[in-house]
């Protein structure tokens, strides 16, 4: 059994944030499941944009490289998930039709009925996940390495992870992020988040299929894509036939086979758990550009 020490993992919790612009609110919403947590930036009147972080240690303090740019054209929200490690408090979200209810109540406590989505890792499938369900909610998509969205895993990520998920440890939570990242590209302060991450006492996170080619096919918002191209959790890049892209993965020739509006970034030199941290500052412009469009 590992212990958890909620003193560190708090403490930790605030060197990253404390990296998010000098305007950051921290905002809590009342929902049926309990409180949830985000922080927030950007000027009130703009349009809202929700970041949802990756699964296991992430929260949404994550996206701090990013929130000062986005801030510029949204107000940003972004939210710590319910039963996971972070601020967001309750428990009992065991199913989908739960996940989408507590998704729910907190866009309405937050007075938004429109809202631009992205995602990482995890959250990009809920990001999708909430597009598909809820059309008209959501303006724009944009979903950063997402799993289990166009592939599944690969069997040695799941197989690395393992011992990580079954007993979490700080030095555990290491050994496997400085593998999928190669010890490239890791913040040293969100690396210790997650290390003091480990044991937290969350619920197991629901999680659902792949979305059927033909719900992507209907899917109407556009959608930006954003693939690492040294990521480890799906197949490895694939050359294509002449004029292609010498770094298209399974999961972009999928997305792209399926989804009428789409935008595809392959991030040269990027592992999966690397990010968001480490987007590189022309997608980071180009992303600008899509949420701006």
């Amino acid at each position: 059994m590992s212990v958890y020490d909620d003193e560190a993992f708090q403490a930790a919790y605030d060197t990253v944030v404390a990296k998010w612009p000098a305007d950051r609110e921290a905002l809590r919403v009342p929902t049926p499941y309990g409180t949830a947590y985000l922080n927030a930036c950007g000027p009130r009147d703009a349009p809202a944009l929700l970041l949802l972080p990756g699964g296991g240690g992430a929260t949404s303090a994550s996206w701090f490289a990013q929130a000062a740019d986005l801030a510029r054209v949204r107000r940003v929200y972004a939210l710590d998930l319910v039963g996971a490690a972070g601020r967001s408090t309750g428990r009992g979200v065991r199913t989908l039709a739960d996940l989408d209810a507590w998704l729910d109540a907190v866009l309405t406590g937050l007075g938004v009925d429109r809202v631009d989505v992205g995602g990482h890792s995890y959250g990009g499938w809920l990001a999708l996940r909430l597009a598909l369900r809820a059309p008209e909610r959501v303006r724009r998509l944009f979903l950063l390495d997402p799993t289990q969205c166009f592939a599944g895993y690969k069997t040695t990520y799941l197989l690395r992870a393992l011992p990580m998920l079954v007993r979490p440890t700080p030095r555990r939570v290491r050994a496997f992020l400085e593998w999928e990242t190669g010890g490239a590209g890791l913040d040293p302060d969100s690396l210790r988040l997650q290390e003091a991450a480990a044991g937290f006492p969350a619920e197991r996170p629901v999680t659902g299929p792949r979305p059927r080619p033909d719900a992507l096919r209907g899917l109407g918002a556009p959608v930006l894509l954003l693939v690492a191209a040294n990521s480890r959790t799906s197949p490895r890049p694939r050359l294509l036939p002449s004029g292609g892209s010498p770094l298209a993965h399974e999961p972009a020739g999928r997305a792209g086979a399926t989804v009428r509006d789409l935008e595809t970034i392959v991030l040269p030199d990027v592992s999966h758990h690397a990010l968001p941290s480490a987007l590189p500052g022309e997608a980071g412009r180009r992303l600008i550009g899509f949420l701006g469009g």
